[in-house]
This record gives C-alpha cells, sequence and structure tokens, in this order.
C-alpha cells in the first residue's frame, strides 16, 4: 500500500491538502473544501481509508485542519468516517482530531454533527 499525497490547491475551486502515510497511519486533511468534482476527490480518500482499514487492525489518527468545506465535502467527510466506525467495530482504536478555528461555532458543530451519526468520538481542537 502507498502514501495518498495531494497537495492543497486554491483557485476558483479549493482542494485540501492531503497527507495520508500507509506506514504510521497518520492521515491529515488540511485547508479548504470547494471543488468541482467533490465525489471524485473524496473517492480517492475513502477508497484509501478502506483499503487501509482492511488490512488489519493498526494505528490510524484521522486529524482534520478544515477552515471551510461545502454541503458535498460535508458528505464525503461523513462516508470516510463510516468507513473509520466499520474500522472501529472490527476492533480497531483510530483517534479522530477536529481542528477548528475558535471564532467559527458553525465548524464545531459540525464536528459535533459528524460524532452524532457516526458514535465516534472525535476531539475537538480551536485553534487562533
Amino acid at each position: 500500500m502507498e502514501d495518498l499525497t495531494i497537495q492543497g490547491q486554491k483557485g476558483t475551486y479549493l482542494n485540501p491538502k492531503v497527507t495520508f502515510n500507509a506506514t504510521t497511519g497518520i492521515c491529515d486533511i488540511e485547508g479548504e473544501s470547494y471543488q468541482e468534482e467533490t465525489f471524485e476527490f473524496f473517492t480517492r480518500l475513502t477508497s484509501w481509508l478502506q483499503e487501509y482499514t482492511q488490512s488489519g487492525i493498526k494505528p490510524l489518527i484521522l486529524t482534520f485542519k478544515l477552515t471551510y468545506f461545502n454541503t458535498a465535502s460535508s458528505r464525503a467527510i461523513l462516508d470516510m468516517l463510516r468507513v473509520v466506525k466499520i474500522f472501529e467495530e472490527k476492533g480497531g482504536k483510530p483517534i479522530i482530531n477536529w481542528y477548528y478555528p475558535s471564532h467559527d461555532e458553525g465548524m464545531r458543530d459540525e464536528a459535533e454533527d459528524f460524532q452524532t451519526d457516526t458514535g465516534l468520538t472525535i476531539n475537538l481542537f480551536p485553534i487562533d
């Protein structure tokens, strides 16, 4: 299994920076998410997580540092978290960290909604 790295991109549409490490299980998503092809973008991430979590019980730390994401991205993030939930149900012990701008209660609320929808524990960290 190989690492997944996507450089963040700004312009008319915004892609977050993605760094998923197949050796350590440390997976980071950072920036803004507003793609023209959201489904295609997040399918790569979800597929990578499915492959990683199906290859055995090992460390998984999924960290979100998003400052903005659109509705389509929200649905895709939920799909990713559902993969992580299946991993947890099979005995995995994922750690999910959610960093959000301290002034943006909406971003914190989104994480809390994801937590409610999936039953996963999401560690919330406000940042300045």
